[in-house]
């Protein structure tokens, strides 16, 4: 019955191998720790989805160097994991022939698929899950300079090395990902699959994973506003966070407060740390952004909806804030973690 319930946290073994190298097992056990608890941090947006537990497990509980270098330290045992929901296979240092070299992790690694855990793998881990014989029959990508071994060793595997992720097994419960850097992808899409689409979005946001072709401005956020006790600027953003789009927020807020405007704006920079035009326009693009990644509703009635009545207007704005048009925006982080992007 793998994955277990929503309102238990998503079980993911990042298996250590002797030939595992460091920094993917520690990249993805970073990435998946800050589900459901960077974003809020940074943001102060709440999270009500589903947390993630990581651990690296591997055949014996002590530290060991690795192949690379820096030591792995493993959280837990192949027998103290017994139940799963993931399991994932990071790249491998592989120098030989690969047969024969697993045997206890591949026998854990079979008894958890064969529970309903989800197994996936990066890079070179495809050797495992094919050494393992999960691949055979099924379309699998690895490294590129791993398509010898497959055509040698595992020709009932139909590789696929052009792609990046790689769908296999009934109910897509083999993931097989690309080069070393497909970790991204991958982390991507289980995020999106059990903790949703809008928790992936945030978690390449944070981390800034995807196109860096146009800067950091695309994964930027609206910051939390600093923490304060003037009971009159809280009572404007209290009312501001339900009536940005109306027509000229900042003077009815200021109106509302019952302060002058010259006093109303140096008191609210001082409390948030915004300017409240600054403050509203935030609150404006952080709203469009939303429309922009869960609908297809045109840019102009996005620009409507969030308060601009000129869309042009709002497409220099939201350009300026963000770094691309609101359509490249869209382009974006509406295909983001899906195996068909």
């Amino acid at each position: 019955m793998h994955p277990r319930a929503h309102n238990q946290p998503l079980s993911i073994s990042l298996l250590a191998l002797p030939e595992s190298t460091p920094a993917t097992l520690y990249g993805l056990h970073e990435v998946f720790s800050a589900v459901g608890v960077v974003w809020e941090q940074l943001t102060g947006e709440k999270y009500a989805g589903r947390r993630v537990l990581p651990r690296i497990v591997a055949r014996d509980e002590k530290p060991f160097r690795s192949v690379a270098g820096p030591l792995i330290a493993p959280d837990a045992t192949l027998s103290e994991v017994s139940a799963t929901d993931v399991v994932i296979v990071t790249d491998l240092a592989l120098l030989g022939d690969p047969r024969g070299l697993w045997a206890e992790e591949i026998a854990w690694v079979r008894a958890r698929h064969e529970t309903g855990a989800v197994v996936t793998s990066v890079c070179t881990g495809s050797v495992f899950l094919a050494e393992a014989g999960l691949l055979g029959g099924c379309e699998a990508t690895t490294h590129w300079s791993a398509t010898p071994v497959f055509q040698s060793l595992y020709p009932d595997v139909k590789l696929r090395p052009e792609r990046i992720l790689c769908p296999g097994g009934e109910g897509h419960r083999i993931i097989t990902g690309g080069g070393v850097s497909a970790w991204h992808d991958l982390a991507l899409y289980l995020i999106a699959r059990f903790c949703g689409d809008e928790e992936a979005r945030r978690v390449a946001k944070i981390f800034v994973i995807g196109d860096r072709g146009e800067g950091q401005l695309p994964f930027a956020a609206m910051m939390r506003p600093n923490t304060h006790e003037d009971a009159a600027i809280a009572a404007a953003q209290d009312w501001i966070a339900a009536h940005y789009a109306e027509p000229g927020p900042v003077a009815r807020m200021a109106s509302r407060s019952g302060l002058a405007e010259r006093t109303f704006k140096r008191r609210f920079k001082a409390a948030t740390g915004y300017a409240p035009v600054d403050y509203v326009q935030a609150l404006r693009i952080e709203e469009a952004k939303q429309m922009l990644e869960t609908t297809a509703d045109p840019v102009e009635a996005v620009a409507e909806a969030v308060g601009y009545e000129d869309p042009a207007f709002f497409r220099r704005l939201f350009k300026r804030r963000t770094g691309v048009s609101p359509a490249r925006y869209r382009q974006r982080y509406q295909n983001i973690a899906r195996l068909d992007a």
